[in-house]
């Protein structure tokens, strides 16, 4: 039986392409923080193509890593996000995990239905809810949906729709280094300076508590894009064209690193490197 005391609200949020085999899988700490040989963890392949494939790798992975139960949430429709067994599932869950594919079916399937609702309900009670790819752009209450590669920032070649919502404030964009995605996240940032852009890179995750720290881990890094201070052209930028963003602030963090996306500031980095680990202390305004 899982634990039944009460954790604090967690989001396992990776840039896709994680490792699932070896000590040093993002997957083995995921299957930790749900409870280790006590987790039972719900599978949500919903957004991939090939959704028995995913089921089955991450079914043996979880299981390589300890967990006392791995089963699948699969809705096609949004009248099955309805089934009380898949509710009853994912309210039984210590871990929640969503592959990767189209983070628009996610969309169309889990928000605003029962089994969204169960996700929350999850998230709540301090059941660790992750993701990868597109499992973790659903993440955010706004996600990018579509959106031109490139390091240049473009006007109108990106598009938000609406995310879960379980980390609000942001956008959350994967495979950040890999698909040179940081023209897209700053195209829709800098037209909505409220917004704080989060690019995770492959085989990289933050881990977010309460909604408010998260801390690096992986082989890549996390790029955090604050731009409230910017002054751009987005107003009046033609379609298509490269984007004026002057004043915004970059964050580059790699594993170590924490980060508190309240106050905007770093605090706290262990650096990580195979035959050395330097703490540094830093201190909190």
């Amino acid at each position: 039986m899982p634990s039944r005391e009460r954790h604090q609200p967690t989001l396992f949020i990776i840039g896709g392409a994680e490792a699932r085999t070896g000590r040093g899988s993002l997957l083995r700490r995921f299957v930790k923080l749900a409870g280790g040989k006590r987790a039972r963890i719900a599978v949500i392949p919903t957004a991939s193509s090939f959704q028995d494939e995913v089921v089955t790798a991450y079914t043996a992975a979880f299981t390589a890593f300890g967990a006392a139960e791995v089963t699948s949430v699969n809705p096609t429709s949004r009248h099955a996000a309805h089934d009380p067994q898949m509710v009853a599932t994912l309210d039984a869950a210590t871990g929640i995990f969503m592959g990767g594919g189209s983070q628009l079916k996610l969309s169309q399937f889990f928000l605003g239905t029962p089994a969204g609702d169960a996700i929350h309900r999850a998230y709540a009670r301090g059941a660790i809810i992750g993701g990868t790819s597109a499992g973790a752009s659903i993440m955010s209450d706004y996600m990018i949906s579509l959106g031109e590669e490139g390091t240049t920032p473009k006007q109108r070649t990106s598009q938000l729709s609406a995310g879960l919502g379980l980390i609000t404030g942001c956008v959350i964009d994967q495979h950040f280094d890999q698909r040179s995605r940081y023209g897209r996240l700053m195209s829709v940032i800098a037209p909505s300076p409220q917004l704080v852009g989060i690019g995770i890179d492959e085989d990289t995750a933050i881990i977010v508590t309460d909604g408010r720290e998260f801390t690096v881990r992986g082989r890549g890094a996390v790029f955090v894009v604050d731009a409230r201070f910017a002054h751009t052209d987005a107003p009046d930028a033609r379609r298509g064209a490269p984007l004026l963003v002057s004043g915004a602030v970059v964050h580059t963090l790699p594993a170590g690193a924490t980060f508190d996306l309240t106050t905007m500031s770093l605090t706290g980095f262990v650096e990580m490197h195979p035959d050395l680990v330097v703490t540094r202390a830093l201190a909190k305004a």
